[in-house]
C-alpha cells in the first residue's frame, strides 16, 4: 500500500473540511458493501452528519486510505481528523453507547430524530 503526496493531500483536505468522514464503498445513499451499509446505518441512527467518500471512484484513494490509517479495510471512520476505526469497531462502540458518547465528546452535534 502506497500513499502518494497528491492522494495524501486529498485525504487531508476531506478530513479538514468535514467533522465526520466515512471512507466507504459506495455512497451514503447507495452503499456498495454490507460493511459500508452498516456503518452508514449506525451514523444515521445516531443522527450524525457525515461526509461519505466513495473509494470505488478512485483507486488511489481506495489504496491510499489504507496506508494513511495503517488499517487494511474500508470503511473507515474519522472524527475531527482522527481515525476511529472500521465497521467492527464502530459496531462495538455503537452497541455499548460509546460511539454516541465519543461523537458528543468531540463536539459533533447529533440529531437522532433526523
Amino acid at each position: 500500500m502506497t500513499l502518494d503526496e497528491g492522494t495524501k493531500q486529498r485525504i487531508d483536505n476531506e478530513l479538514a473540511d468535514n467533522e465526520v468522514v466515512l471512507f466507504m464503498k459506495g455512497t451514503p445513499v447507495f452503499p456498495m458493501c454490507g460493511f459500508s451499509a452498516a456503518s452508514v446505518q449506525m451514523l444515521s441512527r445516531l443522527g450524525a452528519r457525515f461526509k461519505g467518500v466513495n473509494v470505488l471512484e478512485d483507486p488511489a484513494v481506495r489504496e491510499g486510505i489504507k496506508a494513511y490509517s495503517d488499517w487494511p479495510t474500508v470503511p473507515q471512520l474519522y472524527v475531527k481528523g482522527e481515525f476511529v476505526g472500521g465497521c467492527d469497531i464502530m459496531k462495538e462502540m455503537f452497541v455499548s453507547g460509546e460511539l454516541s458518547d465519543y461523537l458528543t465528546e468531540q463536539g459533533v452535534e447529533l440529531d437522532p430524530a433526523a
